[in-house]
């Protein structure tokens, strides 16, 4: 199907949208085109959090699935056969504010208010998952709601105050809000077939002209697609390419979307591993691997912020291969393929292969990321990853470092990966590391001669986020916090290792078992 109509809901109406360069930006379509400027700008680059909406689109099931993102950097034919809620949709037509916007009035959590309609729309989603799950959400998952959200003024605390005084306010009446009708509005909404749209106008008033927008819906529609058109970009949540337009002003050519194939976006399970297409936002990948893997739970939270995750995909962080990606540490560690498909023609290789050179892969021409395959863990295994940055949330990693050893009943490790990112061109395997680890006793002596071995295996280079001295410093030292968490004598359990996150106990909530630390 070949249109230049870009489809997709907002205020309870069918919005239409023509005319305007394939990557022009949600933020701009509502600032620029439609004057609404509820919606701010900040940092342009998925940040800051001013411009933070929230996308609704069908799950699996059929149901509404309400996602926090940044406008700033989606474009606006993505939004096709979804909804888009921004923070006038939430004020009622009495002119009432709904219990988010006045939860944060009586708690005082807005001073200059430049940022507060981001928050709105954080804490909004997070309003309308509660209302259909069960219980109030923890500490934690508040924070995690509004890591995606930099405040510049107010501080946290009155705004979480409004995050947990939000949900006594007398119940928000339903009729403002009706799922039922927005999924059968978004039912009508979908195309049969690839959808395309075509734009004349270049996104900054020069450049190559003409480009397309695609999106198949099936891997076969998306597999001719790409083979036919080896030039093409593949767009996924845009999270990173979005940048190439706000920052650089690169012209793209024409783009495949990978967010509307349903088998890109489909995670499976069998007795030997766990494959996550690769359209399978962040979000839902880590949750997926954290099943396996409890490890990787703080990695997860700590892995940009909640609205980054809900459009970013672990097939996009892979393909991209940022020397700095946090995904592939573990990914390498745990010994991950990467399956590439061109047309029909299907193969695996091991993530370790995939990278040849700063930002170069395996990929052939008209070649795509398939998914990602990861071995379910083996009884024997002890698994650990960090992440070194400058802060908590939300933050560029200058050391990213994952262990995964294999140890028999005696105490021999039997097999070693270990994996860095941030100290070479590429996320990389430490082979001399690994070397000095597999078929020794994982003691003290072993931790040691593996860390002297590091400085071999990588020469990383200084930057604004971190020097090469203390890029190995810090290398070492993870090494050797693997060994003290992990020793036979003294294993350390995961609730214990993690100094913002504690584990709650004999059926306590997070808030409690934080209470009870305090005291």
């Amino acid at each position: 199907m070949t249109t230049q109509t870009i489809r997709f809901l907002r205020r309870g109406a069918v919005h239409d949208v023509r005319d305007v360069p394939v990557t022009r930006t949600v933020l701009q379509h509502l600032r620029e085109d439609l004057h609404a400027c509820g919606t701010k700008e900040g940092c342009a680059e998925g940040d800051c959090g001013a411009c933070t909406v929230v996308l609704g689109e069908l799950d699996g099931d059929g149901r509404l699935a309400l996602k926090a993102v940044n406008a700033c950097i989606q474009f606006l034919p993505t939004l096709d056969g979804r909804a888009l809620f921004t923070v006038e949709d939430l004020r009622g037509p009495d002119g009432a504010l709904h219990p988010v916007q006045q939860a944060l009035v009586d708690c005082h959590a807005s001073q200059c208010g430049f940022c507060t309609p981001g928050f709105v729309m954080s804490l909004w989603a997070l309003y309308e998952h509660q209302s259909v799950s069960a219980g109030l959400p923890t500490r934690d998952e508040i924070n995690q709601a509004l890591s995606g959200n930099l405040c510049r003024c107010t501080g946290y605390r009155p705004i979480i105050d409004a995050a947990q005084r939000m949900f006594d306010y007398a119940a928000y009446p339903r009729a403002r809000f009706e799922r039922a009708g927005i999924e059968d509005a978004l039912r009508a909404l979908v195309r049969p077939g690839t959808f395309e749209y075509r734009s004349s106008q270049p996104a900054h008033g020069k450049g190559e002209g003409e480009a397309t927008f695609y999106a198949p819906r099936t891997l076969a529609e998306f597999a001719a697609l790409r083979a036919k058109l080896p030039e093409a970009r593949v767009l996924a949540g845009s999270t990173d390419v979005g940048l190439w337009v706000t920052k650089q002003f690169r012209e793209l050519g024409d783009l495949i979307y990978t967010g509307n194939v349903t088998e890109l976006r489909a995670i499976a399970l069998d007795a030997g591993s766990l494959t996550i297409g690769a359209a399978v936002p962040l979000e839902e990948a880590y949750a997926a691997l954290a099943v396996d893997y409890p490890e990787l739970a703080e990695l997860w939270a700590r892995f940009a912020s909640l609205p980054i995750r809900n459009a970013g995909t672990l097939g996009g962080n892979v393909a991209n291969g940022s020397p700095i990606g946090d995904s592939m540490p573990a990914l390498l560690a745990l010994d991950a393929q990467v399956v590439l498909r061109r047309a029909a023609r299907v193969r695996a290789l091991p993530l370790a292969a995939f990278y040849t050179g700063y930002q170069k892969n395996a990929l052939e021409p008209g070649e795509f990321v398939e998914a990602i395959r990861v071995p379910r863990p083996a009884p024997t295994l002890r698994f650990r990853t960090y992440k070194i940055s400058k802060r908590y949330d939300q933050d560029i990693s200058a050391v990213c470092a994952a262990f995964a050893l294999e140890i028999d009943e005696d105490g021999i490790i039997t097999n070693a990966r270990v994996a860095f990112g941030g100290m070479a061109a590429t996320p990389a395997r430490a082979a001399r590391a690994e070397a000095a680890l597999a078929g020794a006793r994982w003691d003290e002596a072993t931790a040691q001669r593996a860390m002297a071995a590091l400085d071999a295996d990588y020469q990383p280079l200084s930057d604004l986020r971190a020097s090469a001295a203390y890029r190995v410093k810090v290398a070492r030292n993870l090494l050797w916090r693997c060994w003290l968490e992990t020793r036979d004598e003294a294993p350390l359990a995961l609730c214990d290792v993690n100094a913002f996150a504690f584990a709650a106990e004999d059926g306590e909530d997070q808030d409690a078992a934080l209470a009870g630390e305090a005291s």
